[in-house]
């Protein structure tokens, strides 16, 4: 019955618009073709106005003057305009509803009413039993100046623009009142031309008179969209407490993902495995006198394997229809507690987080004992790490990612278009409790920006060993003088979405450097569980790693690959930290970090002890694959 309707509404929409305005290419719709074929609501993208205003005539200058003489006023179109086209068949049948919102380009010696309304005109589109088709008017007090008649509709279906043109504008009867001059209401003072790009929001395919399909097509032609699909974390609405045990806690964070690319971004629910995966991180920055010396990442979640997108516009980009997934600048919100729900998530070393791949049993839960109290899944925050306290002036910062198949397989197809780096943002908060832990956020989510960036002082360093073949991590580092002849050095080594890992990292040492107070931190890695996807579903180590010191160096390392497939290697997502006091202050230094999978170690630049013998200990530090 709907169909029906809609069928029935479409086709007298049809034949009204046909038989009321001039068009350039009109159709016989008495013959099947009108009933067969596509029908797209457009929506005015931008454009411009030109009003050519008699202004002797306007305002009634004697006749002894120069009534021939035309002002042009010009204006574009508004962004927020909604005034709407419809097209049948590639041929335009004209305007729906809606108006335009007009901002003027220059200005003219006009009446102090129209003046006073210059910068909130609008034209608006009249209803289909009115006497004419577009009028002028205030936007905030209704304020009618002219209607417009004898306009003619033209549109190329090829470039998608609508041109309207010979319009006349005639004084309305309130203007001329206004005026002082009632009997000038109708009166013909110029002519206006409109031309408009415009794009498809609404396509419906008729066939035999019947609907069979009808869609919210996206948009690609934004300018202020990068090219192709690219989610991003938009916001991080939430981060809650979700389970516990006798010394552990399950957080879980929600987010706002938005697609930031012109391109609508797949995004289909299990067994089909093109859509994002969404990790969730927590973080602490403490120590020292103002509790900035170190960063540490305390907590990582398995994934939400996302299912569905709704196609808001949280992020302000404009959301222009989901077309089958997250249309481009549209937003899907996913909250802590939907985040936080253990049947859907899966664990992360099913995925390859540079190439978004997964299989589809990635989120198999047979042979869990999965319980709404308990922590499992969830990110799993040590008690201790969260107690204010024991953690007096500590900062926290939640931190999410978006990983999907789609952009990979996008950059893979056009090179130069690759958007799989920008998809972590973190946001700050403030943390309450001792074994039981309210957060409340602190400013606004820093998008696109990994929460390593948030450590003030701090020098960070991309690591990337091949460029376009795996993804990124980072070391960010930091010295401090804590107190005379003593300097302290943080290394903090992320990985963004490297698939290799890292499984040891050194920095040299020299002749007159003593080392002191060594450390090492890492966040818990989740306990083996049935399809977890580590070897033998043994979950991976939490051994830490061991340090050995030499003349030239101090290295850390956990074990390689070959030895154990499940050793505590920093993987995608994760952040590990190193650490030491020495006798001698900073200088340039190469650091060396070597990889879990795959891949010679390469140097980096970071600070380290100098030597009593002052020698230059990183002239280059090359890269290595």
């Amino acid at each position: 019955m709907l169909k029906k309707l809609f069928c029935c509404f479409a086709l007298s929409l049809l034949l009204l618009v046909n038989n009321s305005y001039g068009i350039s290419a009109p159709q016989d719709l008495a013959n099947n073709s009108a009933e067969n074929g596509t029908l797209e609501k457009m929506l005015v993208a931008n454009g411009n106005v030109s009003m050519s205003l008699n202004l002797n005539r306007l305002s009634r200058i004697p006749f002894g003057q120069d009534e021939s003489n035309l002002d042009q006023l010009r204006f574009r179109i508004g962004p927020d305009s909604f005034f709407t086209i419809l097209v049948f068949n590639d041929a335009l049948r004209g305007p729906d509803t809606g108006l335009m919102g007009l901002i003027p380009e220059n200005s003219a010696s006009l009446p102090g009413l129209l003046e006073a309304s210059l910068s909130q005109l609008v034209i608006e589109k009249l209803p289909s039993d009115a006497p004419f088709d577009l009028a002028v008017r205030d936007s905030k007090t209704g304020f009618v100046f002219f209607n417009i008649e004898g306009n003619l509709y033209n549109y190329n279906a090829a470039t998608r623009v609508v041109d309207i043109e010979e319009g006349r504008l005639l004084i309305s009867e309130e203007f001329a009142r206004g005026l002082g001059r009632a009997g000038d209401s109708g009166m013909v003072v110029g002519r206006i031309s409109i031309s408009m790009s415009v794009y498809p929001i609404e396509t419906t395919t008729l066939a035999n008179g019947a609907v069979e399909s009808s869609i919210l097509p996206p948009r690609s032609d934004d300018p202020n969209l990068v090219q192709g699909p690219d989610v991003i974390v938009g916001d991080i609405s939430g981060t809650q407490q979700f389970g516990s045990n006798a010394t552990q806690v399950g957080v879980a964070i929600g987010t706002t993902s938005c697609n930031n690319g012109n391109v609508s971004l797949h995004w289909v629910a299990m067994p089909n495995t093109d859509h994002p995966v969404i990790p969730q991180n927590l973080y602490r920055m403490s120590g020292g006198t103002d509790n900035q010396e170190r960063f540490e990442q305390i907590g990582q979640s398995w994934l939400k394997h996302a299912f569905a997108a709704v196609n808001g516009d949280a992020c302000g980009f404009g959301c222009s229809g989901g077309g089958g997934g997250l249309g481009p600048g549209c937003s899907d919100p996913y909250g802590a507690g939907l985040n936080a729900s253990q049947s859907g998530l899966g664990s992360r070393a099913w995925v390859n987080p540079f190439t978004g791949v997964f299989p589809s049993n990635a989120r198999d839960h047979t042979g869990h004992n999965d319980q709404t109290s308990t922590p499992t899944h969830r990110a799993l925050v040590e008690m201790v790490d969260l107690n204010t306290t024991l953690n007096p002036g500590a900062t926290y910062f939640a931190e999410a990612q978006y990983v999907t198949p789609h952009e990979y397989v996008w950059c893979q197809s056009h090179p130069g278009e690759c958007n799989m780096y920008n998809n972590v943002s973190y946001r700050q908060y403030a943390v309450s409790g001792t074994t039981s832990f309210t957060f409340t956020s602190l400013g606004s989510t820093v998008r696109m920006t990994p929460a390593i960036n948030a450590w003030p002082g701090a020098t960070i360093t991309a690591i990337e060993p091949e460029p376009g073949v795996d993804g990124r991590a980072f070391i960010a580092y930091k010295v401090t003088n804590p107190s005379p002849g003593v300097w302290h050095y943080e290394y903090a080594l992320y990985n963004q979405n490297l698939d290799r890992g890292i499984q040891s990292f050194s920095v040299p040492m020299g002749s007159g450097v003593t080392m002191s107070n060594p450390g090492f931190h890492a966040p818990l890695n989740h306990p083996g569980i049935a399809n977890d996807g580590t070897q033998g579903s043994a979950g991976y180590s939490n051994a830490p790693w061991t340090r050995s010191e030499t003349a030239t160096e101090v290295n850390w390392s956990s074990e390689t690959f070959g030895a154990n497939q499940n050793a505590n290697a920093i993987r995608w997502g994760t952040l590990y930290n190193f650490r030491f006091d020495s006798n001698r202050p900073p200088q340039s230094a190469p650091a060396t970090i070597g990889f879990y999978k795959t891949g010679s170690p390469m140097t980096v630049a970071v600070q380290g002890p100098s030597p009593s013998v002052t020698t230059s200990r990183c002239p280059e530090c090359s890269r290595g694959r």
